[in-house]
């Protein structure tokens, strides 16, 4: 699928949460996720609170066509980008926890899609003209992320035991890929509209190693970590439906 703009995101990926939800397939998790945060952009383009709202529009739609790119690439042949191939592949592993799923997710899209999105929609200076609108998303994240927050704390009752494991809370978890991530894209988006074509392929490719490098360490923690799991994994739904029709409602459970 290939989105106009982002009312056809929105669409497309609602089209995702629906058939996972038939099927029982963890690519509704972080499509869920990711469908409520693009709800939450367009709310804000049509409150004309970004800049640039068609602009907003436009960048929104280039990113949400690196997920459908990467998510129609998995189910054709088990293609796509490395990181987004590290993620789908851990769909049918029990072992893997509500949250990693969500995290893994996170990663590819903002490690590796996010700045090649903001790129292609301001190329060369007029990218810093972008900087005030894309840090406005970090507020709507934020808000978005603590709803689902309590979405996964309910599906994952023991997902408090990460709170004396190395001191990270499910919250800092799922900040981790937010705040800090987000930070490092802009600086690899600047990088990235400044390039020629040869040099951005180069940058992309060097993105996307890191961000597949970040799933393997996501998926696989280290053993300090892995116990705590162990337990949340034996604790935690695993009605593949009901987990993502609850992800997909957390904001409006939220409000």
């Amino acid at each position: 699928m290939a989105a106009q703009n982002i009312d056809e995101v929105v669409d497309g990926l609602a089209e995702i949460v629906r058939e996972a939800t038939r099927t029982g397939d963890r690519i509704g998790y972080f499509a869920a996720l990711y469908r409520q945060v693009t709800v939450e952009i367009r709310k804000a383009i049509h409150e004309g609170r970004f800049e640039d709202g068609p602009r907003m529009d436009r960048f929104d739609t280039l990113f949400g066509n690196r997920y459908f790119e990467a998510h129609d690439a998995w189910l054709r042949d088990r293609g796509g980008p490395r990181c987004w191939r590290e993620t789908f592949g851990l769909l049918d592993d029990r072992d893997t926890v509500i949250v990693q799923h969500l995290i893994l997710g996170v990663n590819a899209h903002i490690n590796l899609d996010l700045a090649v999105a903001a790129a292609r929609t301001s190329p060369g200076a007029d990218i810093h003209a972008l900087q005030h609108d894309y840090l406005l998303i970090n507020d709507i994240l934020a808000r978005v992320v603590l709803a689902v927050q309590d979405s996964v704390d309910a599906l994952s009752p023991l997902l408090s035991l990460l709170d004396r494991v190395g001191g990270r809370t499910d919250e800092q978890i799922l900040d981790f890929s937010i705040v800090q991530s987000r930070a490092e894209a802009w600086h690899n988006t600047v990088l990235l509209a400044g390039q020629t074509e040869a040099e951005r392929a180069t940058t992309i490719d060097r993105l996307d190693i890191r961000a597949a490098v970040l799933a393997r360490l996501i998926a696989r923690p280290g053993a300090l970590v892995r116990p705590a799991l162990e337990l949340i994994r034996h604790t935690e739904s695993d009605d593949v439906a009901a987990v993502i029709t609850h992800l997909d409602n957390a904001t409006q459970k939220a409000g």
